[in-house]
């Protein structure tokens, strides 16, 4: 439950307030066109989001599934780097921050902060939102092209989120080399889909060869088990939908599932998960099924029963995304 002063809910006072005086129907035709834009196949090197009723609308929209994404991704990182927290972040193609609200729900205080995007109108008005948030009212936002030519200051923690898609491949390769020699420690996330999952993994080779170790999901730094095609690695945050969401969306429920790949490396030294449960686990009479990456490497489906008492207690509070077994206190 999150308490009342924290950055999820500053968060969504702070998007309902920017959504003043925006008439619904032009916050919901906005959000229609960029969301075809967003999926759009092919990279653009020119601002999607162009004035200030673009930004409030798809704030809005995506700013609590980006948030929860790459919080989830943020806290499965803290956990692998206990005694570790950055004292600067910058948020590379950042927007209006939703990541920058993420490491501060994650490491609470301030930090030097530095967000990077090439809309104007999003950074201004991620400018404005983040005035909710106390630890990000000194953050610069800071208008840069994300592509072969943008140039990072040494920073203890980079954030690349639902990013690599907008960039060629080359761009990507390009951007993940600059990131990995300004910083200690990365994080990136992309969309739950198979194409996305491709783009993670071709970051975390990319890091794991600039001499990064990987922190999460994967317990191990070796190849992914998964053989190429055949499936693909992804988590679910739940978001609480806002008004918007439901408009746009036409559903009912109170909240939807964001799905997303990440991974997490670090030049400092790790203790990864012993394993992580990578599907929803399977609650049966008596058993909970569990599918997990390992640490070998390996994917492997245990099945935990009432025989393995307080384990199979904590199997039945386990979520996808969990590490596993659960640390003990």
């Amino acid at each position: 439950m999150n308490d009342p002063a924290s950055p999820a809910d500053a968060l969504r006072s702070s998007l309902a307030t920017l959504l003043d005086g925006l008439p619904p129907r032009q916050a919901a035709q906005a959000v229609e066109r960029l969301i075809a834009s967003y999926r759009g196949a092919t990279p653009t090197d020119a601002p999607i989001l162009r004035d200030r009723a673009d930004v409030a609308a798809y704030a809005a929209y995506r700013m609590p599934a980006t948030f929860e994404a790459v919080h989830s991704a943020l806290e499965a990182f803290a956990q692998a780097v206990p005694d570790w927290t950055p004292g600067s972040h910058t948020d590379v193609g950042g927007g209006t921050g939703a990541a920058t609200w993420a490491v501060t729900a994650t490491w609470p205080g301030e930090r030097g902060v530095t967000v990077l995007d090439w809309a104007e109108p999003a950074l201004q008005t991620g400018r404005e939102i983040a005035a909710a948030n106390p630890a990000l009212r000194q953050a610069r936002w800071q208008r840069a092209r994300i592509g072969p030519a943008l140039t990072l200051d040494p920073t203890d923690l980079v954030t690349v989120s639902y990013v690599l898609n907008e960039l060629t491949a080359p761009d990507r390769t390009t951007l993940l080399d600059t990131v990995a020699s300004a910083t200690q420690a990365v994080v990136i996330v992309e969309p739950g889909t198979p194409d996305g999952y491709a783009r993670v993994i071709e970051a975390r080779d990319r890091l794991i060869g600039a001499g990064f170790h990987v922190a999460a999901p994967c317990p191990h730094s070796a190849d992914c088990p998964i053989v190429p095609g055949t499936d693909w690695c992804h988590f679910s945050a739940r978001v609480s939908r806002s008004s918007l969401h439901r408009q746009i969306k036409g559903g009912s429920l109170a909240y939807e599932d964001e799905k997303f790949s990440y991974v997490a490396a670090t030049r400092r030294p790790v203790t990864p998960a012993p394993a992580r449960i990578v599907r929803k686990p399977q609650i049966r009479k008596g058993q909970v099924l569990l599918d997990l990456c390992e640490t070998e490497p390996a994917l492997r489906r245990t099945t935990v029963t009432k025989r393995h008492g307080d384990l199979y207690k904590a199997a039945r509070d386990a979520d996808w995304g969990d590490a596993w077994p659960p640390a003990v206190d």
